[in-house]
């Protein structure tokens, strides 16, 4: 061999090397970077989960003040429709505003079959009368507004349900939004509750 060969040697020899290290090269970096993606879709989901832990645990009541069956249990029957003086409303209004309101909700977050309708503010979302109209009405009410719940928070613990994608309908409205509405109307309106009982002697907490 003469000493005029052994560059172009060297140079076949060394790109036989890089062509065999190159593939070798691209499938290390290909590992890498699916094993990358792979965790941050991982750590995604386990977000996504917590998120939606928390949401459900503030449409249950959170753990900041009372909850929803704390302030609907315990009120004689015959206080119910009573209007404590100073107040405008009733327990038993507030009750089944907090029904009509949440049930709202519901179907604005998942229309029923026919889609959802509108109802008109107030007058639709508050029972005139302080009365209750029987002696079923406030069980019936409590039950239908635990149920109500139970369906909304199976519509967040979906995990094919985007929380922050708007809905087709209203007006940019989205799942998060709405579950965080539920929550900071019920608890306002279960603070409302509680003072009613205190006027009335019906709190004993």
């Amino acid at each position: 061999m003469t000493s005029s060969n052994v560059p172009i040697l060297f140079c076949v020899t060394r790109m036989n090397f890089v062509n065999e290290l190159r593939p070798q090269c691209v499938h290390t970096a290909s590992k890498s970077l699916m094993k990358t993606q792979i965790n941050e879709s991982n750590a995604q989901a386990s977000e996504s989960i917590e998120v939606r832990r928390q949401l459900v645990a503030l449409v249950q009541g959170g753990p900041a003040h009372t909850t929803f069956d704390d302030a609907v249990t315990g009120i004689p029957q015959e206080l119910r429709g009573t209007v404590p003086d100073g107040l405008p409303y009733s327990a038993w209004q507030l009750l089944e505003h907090l029904r009509i309101t949440q049930r709202d909700i519901l179907n604005f977050s998942a229309p029923p079959t026919g889609g959802y309708h509108p109802i008109n503010w107030p007058d639709d979302y508050w029972p005139k009368s302080p009365t209750l109209p029987s002696a079923e009405a406030w069980e019936q009410s409590v039950e239908a507004i635990r149920a109500d719940r139970e369906h909304f928070e199976a519509l967040l613990k979906n995990p094919n349900a985007d929380l922050t994608k708007p809905f087709r309908w209203g007006d940019g409205q989205n799942l998060l939004r709405e579950a965080l509405l539920i929550a900071d109307h019920t608890a306002y309106h279960l603070g409302e509750l509680v003072v009613v009982r205190r006027l009335l002697g019906a709190w004993k907490k």
